[in-house]
């Protein structure tokens, strides 16, 4: 029931009150506030939900899901993570979502697992905000964005963005050298790293739109990681994409070169990104941590 938010257990009539009044009336409808799948493995019924509460004007929806309760035990995340999947498409290929979103009780620790292994953000907390069976329980919130990324090579028509993204303020905070630069030493460096046979030089595009940047430098035997997200895609899951997806470039490129990534100690975002894809950690003699691909 706490699933489901119900303040009372449904009987048999009540269910078939809600298919007969509200769900049939769903499908005459352009733009229905839900839509709802069953969920099956061959001809067998796993589960149903979908998405619910949707706001086609903002285009965002909270997503709905719940099993058999013979299949919580032993299945229960393998099966939300395959849901998960299904509704994904749905969401953002099929109906063109740009958000969908959980919200939970915080009675369910096994969900969020689930849900943040399938790339789904903590997006907040809302801290005592419910009475359940005698009691103030906090609300989580997680949510995914319809931010499908993809890298391909740079061009000369990138100095723009990246010279906007290379002078960013946040940018720069984590930057190892944090003057600004001029567009004429812009044009000049990006051209050489274009021109260089020791350079791997990635563009990473969210719906076509320039989103940030993945480059690999090879020096003695190295393959040197660079890589920045534009500030506007911060805190959506996408560094991690970006990074994997780079790191699979330049294996491709320099399929037995080290790759390895330097990083400012207070730069703890992308020092949880290296950990996450199986790099280690060592501290160089200026105390930059050095992350190396295992």
């Amino acid at each position: 029931m706490y699933h489901l938010r119900q303040s009372e257990p449904l009987t048999a009539e009540m269910q078939d009150a809600y298919f007969e009044d509200v769900v049939t009336d769903l499908f005459d409808q352009e733009h229905p506030n839900q839509i709802l799948f069953s969920f099956l493995k061959e001809e067998e019924c796993l589960g149903y939900g979908g998405l619910v509460h949707i706001n086609w004007k903002d285009r965002n929806a909270e997503l709905s899901f719940i099993m058999d309760t013979r299949y919580e035990k032993k299945s229960f995340s393998k099966l939300w993570t395959v849901y998960l999947k299904l509704v994904d498409k749905v969401a953002f290929q099929d109906v063109g979502l740009h958000k969908i979103f959980t919200y939970a009780f915080d009675l369910r620790p096994k969900l969020y697992q689930v849900l943040e292994g399938s790339g789904y953000q903590c997006e907040a907390k809302l801290t005592e905000h419910v009475f359940y069976d005698g009691m103030y329980t906090d609300v989580v919130i997680h949510s995914k964005w319809n931010s499908e990324l993809n890298l391909r090579l740079a061009n000369e028509g990138d100095i723009k963005p990246t010279f906007k993204w290379v002078n960013n303020k946040v940018v720069r905070e984590f930057s190892f050298k944090r003057e600004t630069v001029d567009i004429s030493s812009h044009k000049k460096w990006f051209m050489d790293k274009l021109m260089s046979d020791e350079c791997l030089y990635l563009i990473a595009e969210i719906d076509k739109k320039p989103a940030g940047s993945f480059r690999i430098d090879t020096e003695d035997g190295e393959s040197v990681v660079s890589f920045l997200l534009d500030p506007e895609y911060h805190g959506k899951g996408l560094g991690k994409t970006l990074l994997s997806k780079g790191i699979e470039w330049a294996k491709e490129k320099w399929p037995n070169t080290e790759v390895v990534g330097y990083v400012l100690p207070e730069n703890i975002a992308s020092q949880v990104l290296f950990t996450s894809l199986g790099f280690a950690k060592s501290v160089t003699s200026g105390k930059i941590l050095k992350f190396t691909l295992k």
